[in-house]
């Protein structure tokens, strides 16, 4: 019998009877499978439990003349998903309400970069240049960067979501070389026009980190408002900047996840975003289950 990912299989004998009930499941969800069996072979019977956290386990039972035994199988189910979009196409956003739902692993490439600038490190220095310009930070800095955070223990056993990156043919590539692959690619889909002025609006809360909006989501008192600081490439000029790099470079990147690309209508309201998200998470997932059920048949 095997068994990956933080399973047990407990084995007790528990004194005579018949085969009671099939392979049954008694909870499942995304971070927790457990089912119990019971069965009973020359008048002896038998309990099988299978649990884990973070795997979806299947099994069967396969009878000989003189023997029963149980084979146990088991598929990672955690999700691995990509979110791109433009500069203030709500990417943010909607990675708090995935990770909240599917308790993924949130990765932003651009919150890895801006630490290393916070850091005064060389190749902080070296991406704040590329930044101020509108441009993309060069791959030698910041693929090593994401690999190593996909690469963390808990990405490994939750699940990923990968926000802002790749943002380029030569990064997509470079992942791929590296063996990550998406089940999932997400483009929000935003106007120009709303994603300038989303950008030139937006003020951060150097003490809780929080992002607000002068228009959309102010601040709740004075005290918020007058420590509200505005990152240094969200002005309307390298916005501008970043959109062309960003529209230049998307085209090449959806080209390498065509199969499994979902265009998001970002125009509307959150809720109505998130609500096309979770439509194709939920039945992401729901096919995982069903691949591994009929893996382990």
């Amino acid at each position: 019998m095997a068994a990956t990912s933080s399973c047990s299989v407990n084995l007790g004998v528990k004194g005579k009877g018949k085969l009671e009930q099939p392979f049954s499941s008694s909870k499942s969800s995304l971070l927790l499978f457990s089912s119990n069996l019971s069965f009973a072979y020359n008048n002896t019977k038998y309990c099988l439990s299978l649990r884990s956290h973070h795997t979806l386990l299947s099994a069967c039972l396969t009878k000989t003349k003189n023997s029963a035994f149980v084979v146990a199988s088991a598929k990672p189910e955690h999700l691995k998903i990509m979110i791109s979009g433009a500069p203030a196409s709500g990417k943010g956003t909607q990675c708090e309400l995935i990770t909240k739902k599917y308790g993924l692993v949130h990765i932003a490439a651009g919150d890895l970069l801006r630490a290393e600038i916070a850091s005064g490190s060389e190749n902080g220095k070296r991406a704040k240049e590329y930044m101020e310009k509108g441009q993309l930070v060069p791959n030698e800095i910041v693929v090593m960067m994401v690999k190593d955070r996909l690469l963390q223990p808990d990405s490994q056993e939750n699940g990923w979501l990968l926000d802002g990156y790749p943002r380029s043919l030569s990064q997509a590539t470079a992942l791929k070389e590296f063996g990550f692959r998406p089940d999932l690619f997400i483009v929000l889909e935003v106007n120009e026009e709303i994603l300038v002025e989303r950008v030139v609006g937006r003020r951060l809360d150097p003490v809780t980190g929080k992002i607000y909006h002068l228009k959309y989501s102010p601040p709740e008192t004075e005290e918020i408002a007058a420590r509200l600081t505005q990152r240094f490439d969200d002005t309307e000029e390298k916005v501008k900047l970043r959109l062309q790099t960003h529209h230049q470079n998307v085209e090449a990147v959806l080209s390498m996840y065509e199969d499994i690309t979902l265009k998001v209508n970002g125009n509307v309201p959150k809720e109505d975003v998130f609500a096309q998200i979770d439509d194709a998470l939920t039945k992401l997932f729901e096919d995982q289950k069903l691949t591994s059920g009929s893996l382990a048949a």
